[in-house]
């Protein structure tokens, strides 16, 4: 960091029980508390765009209820994200709940709005839509990304029901506006059933490598990692998780769940083994509280964004 002004971290959980004050994001200060900011984490309550479950648009909100228990220091990679970097909660971006078109509009303004002096962007789902509009606001300030996508499912459907803009459809459309680099980006997690051969045969046209959760249990983890460091190289970085990655036993909490999937011991290895690459943004979506119990998919949740928040402080220390 250049300059020398105080950086604001969490309330002191010593002090301040964790179940009192403010829920912002793992109770670090919102952006109006600060004068400037380099990573901020917004969310973007909106799920208009689902095919089968509602409710992500509660998401945002169960993330940060559910990231009280965060603390400054994480030990897995050594870093302290909130003691070198600003880390801001910058609440959440409004959009129309009914119009699909303008909301996308919206998201990617309010996006390009945090992000538009550089800064990193983590996001808050929200349903797994809000990934377009976000890629198309890191375009205009990183340029195409290498897109590294971790979900049960492709998301590079044509359209639902005639509808372009759905969340199984983001990254098609991500495609089609070259808004990722082809050869360099990737599906992980990918497993369950499909509408035809053709969904596979697409999907690779489009330039993603495929790793799928029986890949995963061949090669192992870190075999994954290895692969995914070589695939994104030193191109500008985009984490997108839609928490239906991980198996229902670890993600109950979602709109569209499917079996067999990772655990979070696993996921967040691969999130951990992107420390030094050149990470722009990430998000996690699909977050569905009125399925979830005990907090298990706010907790995962939570923890993936404080994993992005720590890849930033360690690709700052590079």
């Amino acid at each position: 960091m250049s300059d020398s002004r105080e950086i604001i971290g969490q309330t002191n959980g010593l002090e301040v029980p964790r179940y009192a004050g403010l829920t912002t994001f793992a109770r670090l200060p919102r952006r109006e508390d600060v004068e400037r900011y380099d990573v901020a984490v917004v969310g973007v309550p909106f799920d208009s765009g689902v095919t089968y479950r509602p409710g992500a648009r509660f998401g945002p909100s169960h993330i940060r209820q559910s990231s009280r228990l965060l603390r400054p220091y994480n030990p897995s990679v050594d870093v302290e994200p909130f003691r070198f970097q600003q880390v801001v909660d910058a609440g959440d971006i409004a959009c129309n709940p009914f119009d699909l078109v303008e909301a996308i509009d919206q998201i990617e303004a309010g996006a390009l709005a945090l992000m538009g002096e550089g800064q990193g962007l983590v996001t808050l789902g929200g349903d797994h839509t809000i990934a377009l509009p976000i890629l198309r606001a890191m375009n205009k300030v990183h340029g195409p990304v290498a897109l590294v996508h971790f979900d049960a499912h492709l998301d590079t459907w044509p359209t639902y029901f005639g509808a372009p803009f759905t969340h199984g459809t983001p990254f098609r459309r991500a495609a089609e506006e070259g808004l990722f680099v082809p050869g360099q980006s990737a599906h992980v997690g990918i497993r369950g059933s499909l509408y035809g051969t053709s969904d596979l045969a697409e999907d690779a046209e489009m330039g993603f490598q495929m790793i799928n959760c029986l890949e995963v249990d061949r090669v192992g983890v870190p075999a994954i990692i290895e692969r995914l460091r070589d695939q994104v190289g030193d191109l500008p970085t985009y984490l997108s998780i839609d928490v239906d990655v991980l198996d229902p036993a670890f993600a109950p909490g979602t709109g569209t769940p499917e079996s067999a999937g990772l655990t979070s011991r696993e996921l967040v290895a691969m999130v951990r083994g992107f420390v030094g690459a050149n990470i722009v943004g990430a998000d996690v979506v699909e977050v569905s509280p009125a399925y979830d119990h005990a907090e298990i998919t706010g907790i995962a949740a939570a923890n993936l964004a404080y994993e992005f928040v720590s890849l930033f402080e360690a690709a700052r220390r590079r």
